[in-house]
């Protein structure tokens, strides 16, 4: 019996609605600047939070009962259960996407053979569900931070047979990812970084993680993978300080190893914050660098000091999120994945739909509020001005390298130059993100 047997395929039924399986903003094929509401989003369900966790904490067990037992060694047979959930879910939320980490659906392994083995096993039957249900993949990962084996870290292990064992399962699920049509591949550092410097080598470690994300580089253009190569920035935990620590960290390192132009990032709202930035501050930083990707869209909670990985459900705080991708051109290959856990006490099957519906509701709405905020271009209109002196002759002539530090300076005091300081209107920007809810 389906364990989603009772939960009808959720519709939109607009505003009004009262039913709690149902969407009241999500209309999928609305038309907001010109492209549907689905297409805008790209929206994904991820396969480890909703079918893999097991509802546990550091304080105790599961409290999620599953008819795939999720948290139990996984056998063939359970995998192939959890895995016709998933996609009786996904097709009945009306999900465009998924999104899963190899160990996420595959059966348990013990060597590099087995691996592959039950890895093929499990993405066979991914391709014929994909074909049945029209869901595609937003993007496929390799789980390096989990196994023992990845105490020290992955790519930056001190154990060169460690880093071996990492390269097997990024090759394997990069093929996995280019044989399911998936739009995008994602490392995670979860474990590249250090839990005391006392016993690190920082310089061996980032030429080790630059030599494997070279390496990963080379290989999607060796199988033909035309999709976007992604690292997911966080700053620690598990450990305490990690390599990719925010998107501008990201750029340093991708730009040291030469790789600015084939790798982009998955930014997560609840890593931008533990990083000590806005979740926007990371999506205009990616705009302006040039390597905005895709996005992990959850929240985290100002109370704890870690990741909560909770369901957004905030539309002010993700009308800003929305604008800055919208100014940044929307997405290509990426899309917002909910990399979101329902909470412990949250333990029927409905309980998993109404946290995507919620998820969903919340972006629709901070898309249109998004939208309106384009539409009417007061916010890009006053940035625009702000910096407008740099669009006239003496602004150009520095900018572009035209004049050198004396002759700036001398200008100052040749025009006798006695600036003044302008207003950032601040209060008022922020009253037009409140007035477009």
């Amino acid at each position: 019996m389906s364990y989603f047997a009772d939960i009808p395929k959720i519709a939109f039924e607009g505003g009004q609605s009262t039913n709690p399986l149902a969407y009241r903003y999500y209309d999928a094929d609305r038309l907001v600047l010109g492209k549907s509401m689905r297409d805008h989003l790209r929206w994904a369900v991820c396969y480890w939070h909703t079918f893999a966790w097991p509802g546990n904490d550091i304080f105790g067990a599961g409290t999620f009962d599953r008819p795939w037992k999720p948290g139990e060694p996984v056998s063939r047979e359970l995998a192939g259960i959890k895995l016709n959930a998933a996609f009786e879910m996904f097709d009945k939320l009306g999900a465009p996407f998924y999104c899963f980490h190899d160990v996420d659906a595959m059966a348990d392994h013990d060597d590099p053979a087995s691996y592959t083995r039950e890895l093929d096993a499990i993405v066979d039957k991914m391709e014929g569900k994909i074909a049945e249900t029209g869901v595609s993949l937003l993007w496929g990962t390799a789980n390096l931070f989990s196994h023992p084996r990845y105490a020290a870290g992955a790519a930056t292990n001190p154990d060169p047979d460690v880093f071996a064992w990492a390269a097997h399962q990024v090759r394997s699920m990069m093929g996995a990812t280019h044989r399911l049509g998936g739009a995008n591949y994602v490392l995670w550092g979860g474990r590249e970084g250090y839990d005391t410097i006392l016993n690190t080598d920082i310089g061996k470690e980032l030429d080790q993680f630059g030599r494997f994300m070279t390496m990963v580089v080379e290989h999607k253009h060796k199988i033909g993978f035309d999709g976007a190569i992604l690292i997911e920035p966080k700053p620690h935990e598990p450990t305490k300080h990690q390599y990719d620590r925010d998107t501008a960290t990201v750029y340093g390192f991708l730009k040291r190893y030469g790789l600015e132009d084939e790798v982009k990032v998955n930014i997560e709202a609840n890593h931008a914050t533990l990083a000590g930035n806005s979740f926007e501050h990371e999506i205009a930083t990616a705009n302006a660098l040039d390597i905005m990707g895709s996005i992990d869209i959850n929240r985290g909670d100002p109370q704890n000091g870690w990741d909560t990985d909770q369901f957004p459900n905030n539309v002010p705080d993700l009308t800003p999120v929305m604008y800055y991708v919208l100014q940044g051109g929307g997405f290509d290959t990426g899309g917002f994945n909910f990399d979101a856990k329902i909470r412990r006490q949250s333990v029927d099957a409905e309980d998993l739909f109404y946290a995507h519906i919620g998820g969903v509701d919340v972006l629709a709405r901070a898309l249109l509020a998004a939208a309106s905020l384009i539409e009417a271009g007061e916010l890009s209109g006053f940035v625009e001005e702000r910096y407008s002196g740099w669009s006239d002759a003496f602004g150009r002539k520095v900018i572009s390298g035209e004049m050198s530090l004396d002759q700036v300076g001398d200008h100052a005091v040749e025009q006798g130059l006695m600036p003044k300081p302008k207003s950032g209107r601040q209060e008022h920007l922020e009253n037009l993100i409140n007035r477009s809810q």
